[in-house]
């Protein structure tokens, strides 16, 4: 069967198959797990694993684990059937915070949309660059990687999406070139990491190396990574605009904007001082984010008073803002469900005790290959643990710990390990159903799993072929 012929599930069935999958793997993967300690990283207490104290645990199986699980004193529970429906309303408890930001996003952007504030906005960014849209989508693209590697800005860009969308259909592009257009260059911004705190940061912090050395080599992987994927992003619009290729979205009835609509909407005193507290309101939250701490709920905050104030501005009747704030909660529901589902996988692998097993038996497999290939394992291992571990941080300090001891073992440089961590979990970001952050971009857009995996596929394995490459090189050049 051709690659073009093949269909991945709804996304919730495809997820749900993920879960039953790892049940099935914790009765086949044995259970253990590393002891952990606590340490204090950039201020915040966390638990990290102690190299070589891993321990096998016996699994207790029976009729009655099978059914609805059995705990017993000292041995490890393989996934119950029941166990397997509770994933999902964990994995909804456990992502609360996520979903709760993802509904917030949708109904205050839907607010800011009903004004016709980004329409008439967009209206006077095109006649602007009307003769030249490909510098526009390159300033765009280059401001998303570039905060992105540099301040770890990912979920915040997730209002962009629909506004990129809207943009693309205006020029004459695809709602898949528009989706791109803010995707591609979050993760390749993300996977470069040149001073990313979520990730490089907190890795050589693990690896006892000074926070942001290395910068050189990651800065230029940054240069060449944003140049692939925005010269195949255009390629790929160009292709759809001339009719040369056939859209991957073109059988999709994507509702997010229709082009008359941005035509015939004219820049009013009311739009730009809703877009002067858009842009302002939006900057201060990144800023707290970056300087003062601030996770979801106070971002979740920040974007409540942004709509307080579009309904101020916007003179509309209280009955009318909570009309159209509902209908920015319902159309977030599926992509905040798909966030909780996703999380549910991680669950049945740490509920099982098997997570660290994998860890284990990886990290021991590498030991005994050459750096070249060790060091290719490395970046393979935390792209394939990044599938079930999607929190960077979380992954850093999971794999770090081990990954430090192997690396002085083979020879190869701490910083070279700690490039591998970068490369493997960022650019995996881009195809794994278990980013929640990718899933929300992919609900808001109205884009399916399974066209955005036809599209990004071709340039993910050039990037993964890059980042090999820059890996071994740094073996070779003893990268500190």
């Amino acid at each position: 069967m051709k690659f073009s012929q093949f269909r991945i599930p709804h996304v919730f069935i495809f997820l749900f198959q993920i879960i039953i999958f790892c049940s099935i793997l914790s009765y086949i993967i044995p259970s253990g797990r590393f002891d952990r300690e606590k340490k204090v990283i950039h201020k915040i207490e966390q638990s990290v694993v102690v190299s070589g104290s891993y321990t096998e645990i016996p699994k207790n199986i029976s009729f009655k684990g099978v059914l609805i699980g059995e705990n017993v004193e000292k041995h490890a529970s393989p996934n119950s059937l029941f166990s397997i429906l509770t994933s999902v309303p964990k994995g909804l408890t456990q992502s609360a915070t996520l979903i709760f930001f993802i509904f917030i996003l949708g109904a205050v952007f839907n607010l800011i949309v009903e004004t016709k504030t980004i329409h008439a906005f967009l209206c006077e960014l095109i006649k602007k660059f009307s003769k030249n849209p490909t510098l526009l989508f390159f300033l765009i693209y280059l401001t998303i990687s570039t905060g992105s590697a540099f301040m770890g800005i990912s979920i915040e860009l997730i209002p962009l999406i629909p506004i990129l969308i809207m943009l693309a259909k205006q020029k004459g592009y695809d709602p898949m070139f528009g989706f791109a257009l803010g995707v591609l260059p979050v993760y390749i911004g993300w996977s470069t990491a040149t001073t990313n705190p979520f990730t490089v940061q907190i890795a050589q912090q693990i690896a006892e190396l000074p926070i942001g050395s290395g910068f050189g080599l990651r800065f230029i992987i940054f240069i060449i990574g944003i140049i692939i994927g925005f010269s195949y992003l255009m390629r790929y619009g160009n292709n759809v605009k001339r009719k040369k290729i056939t859209s991957l979205t073109s059988n999709d009835t994507n509702e997010i904007d229709s082009q008359d609509e941005i035509k015939n909407v004219k820049l009013t005193s009311t739009h730009i001082l809703i877009l002067l507290v858009l842009m302002v309101g939006y900057a201060l939250i990144l800023s707290a984010v970056q300087f003062m701490g601030w996770g979801l709920i106070e971002m979740s905050a920040g974007f409540i008073a942004i709509g307080i104030a579009v309904i101020f501005i916007s003179g509309w009747s209280g009955n009318k803002s909570m009309e159209v704030f509902i209908e920015g909660l319902k159309s977030m529901i599926i992509p905040a469900l798909i966030v909780g589902v996703a999380r549910g996988i991680s669950i049945v692998m740490v509920d099982s005790q098997i997570m660290d097993s994998i860890l284990f038996y990886f990290s021991s497999t590498l030991a005994n290959q050459s750096q070249s290939v060790a060091v290719s394992g490395m970046l393979v291992f935390q792209s394939f643990l990044n599938f079930f571990i999607p929190s960077a941080s979380g992954q850093a300090l999971v794999s770090m710990p081990l990954m430090t001891p192997l690396s002085d073992l083979l020879g190869i440089s701490r910083q070279t390990a700690v490039l591998a961590f970068v490369f493997g979990d960022g650019f995996s970001n881009m195809v794994i159903p278990t980013n929640g952050v990718l899933m929300a971009m992919l609900g808001i857009g109205k884009i399916s799993f399974g066209k955005w995996i036809r599209f990004v596929l071709p340039v993910f394995w050039v990037l993964i072929i890059l980042a090999i490459i820059t890996v071994i090189l740094a073996v070779r050049i003893q990268y500190n």
